[in-house]
């Protein structure tokens, strides 16, 4: 058997010589290596009727022949296709000095990328990204959040109604108009303590100009832990807005009323143009208006399945879409969403 490997190895390697076409090799490579009744094939296939003693020598010298004549095949294929792409070079005028084709490459649009960068900083931070239905019910956009159908609240957010039959519980469908409807849903999947923020697209129903739209986009933050303070609020925020302008920022409070806060108020960070001087983009005041925040409401607590007596916690919402036209210096919302390639292509 080992003559025989040894006399098949030479003859293949000396027809191989002989072919002068792609077809001739075709042809000789079935003859040698074809499924059915090529020569390699065949010796192959009768190593199982070896007995044991000869099968550890013949199977490896065996494999070795087979790798060989496969390897002067393939080596021959390629000389046939070099030598065919040579002679239709050579027939063709190909000139190299020829610049290639641009092919343009899209830009990530400026929301998208300062929504990566918020979801990265705070991921470092240990929070989770979480998303929810942009069409929601009036229970979780408004009642779970501690705003009744009589509150006067309800008149600051103007809202979409989708044509729907009132749900017992649920209401309506709207388009939502804020995220905070996903703290309701978190807290009722995954209960406390829990570390989330939900970036997303809302709607309202407002006059457009430079400074308003039908749709923009918000990141809502929510942390519900044992013996949570604002000050853990304070200290987030200002790590927060120093890593994503790269440079520190200060940061206050003031306060503000939200229906599912209490108490409730409002951060604002150092204007970052005139290291707060004053200027006219902070109104000569040093600050910058940036979120509305608060200890999460008892009622929200409650409607999530959390017990207010164990767990209590902080919720905070700012626009996106705001924070992308002061890091960019953009001054009509209206171009965020325009479909400008021109705008585009700035970022």
């Amino acid at each position: 058997m080992e003559q025989t490997l040894k006399n098949l190895e030479a003859q293949a390697l000396k027809d191989l010589e002989k072919v002068t076409s792609m077809p001739e090799l075709e042809t000789l490579e079935l003859q040698y290596l074809g499924r059915k009744d090529g020569s390699v094939t065949n010796i192959m296939k009768s190593l199982k009727d070896l007995p044991a003693s000869q099968k550890p020598i013949i199977g490896p010298l065996a494999n070795k022949t087979k790798t060989i004549i496969e390897y002067a095949f393939e080596n021959k294929r390629k000389s046939f296709e070099e030598a065919d792409l040579t002679k239709q070079l050579s027939k063709e005028f190909f000139d190299t000095t020829i610049p290639s084709k641009i092919r343009e490459i899209g830009h990530i649009h400026p929301l998208s990328q300062v929504q990566e960068e918020v979801e990265r900083i705070f991921s470092q931070m240990g929070f989770s990204i979480m998303d929810g239905p942009e069409v929601e019910s009036e229970y979780y956009n408004f009642e779970s959040l501690n705003v009744p159908k009589d509150h006067p609240a309800r008149d600051m957010q103007d809202t979409f109604f989708i044509q729907e039959k009132d749900d017992p519980k649920h209401g309506r469908m709207v388009l939502r108009t804020q995220t905070s409807p996903v703290q309701v849903r978190t807290m009722e999947k995954y209960g406390a303590p829990l570390r989330v923020i939900v970036p997303g697209r809302t709607f309202r129903y407002e006059a457009t100009d430079a400074s308003h739209d039908t749709t923009f986009y918000q990141v809502e933050g929510l942390l519900i832990d044992k013996d949570i303070s604002l000050a853990h609020l304070k200290g987030i925020m200002k790590e927060f807005l120093s890593r994503l302008f790269g440079k520190d920022v200060v940061v206050r409070f003031r306060p503000g009323y939200f229906p599912f806060v209490e108490p409730g108020l409002e951060l604002d960070f150092s204007c970052l143009l005139c290291d707060g001087k004053g200027c006219r983009v902070c109104k000569h005041s040093g600050w910058v208006e940036f979120m509305g925040a608060g200890m999460v409401h008892e009622n929200v607590l409650k409607a999530g399945g959390v017990d207010s007596k164990i767990y209590q916690g902080w919720a905070f919402g700012f626009g996106l879409t705001r924070l992308v036209m002061m890091k960019y210096k953009i001054d009509d919302i209206r171009l965020l969403l325009g479909g400008d390639l021109r705008f585009n292509k700035q970022f």
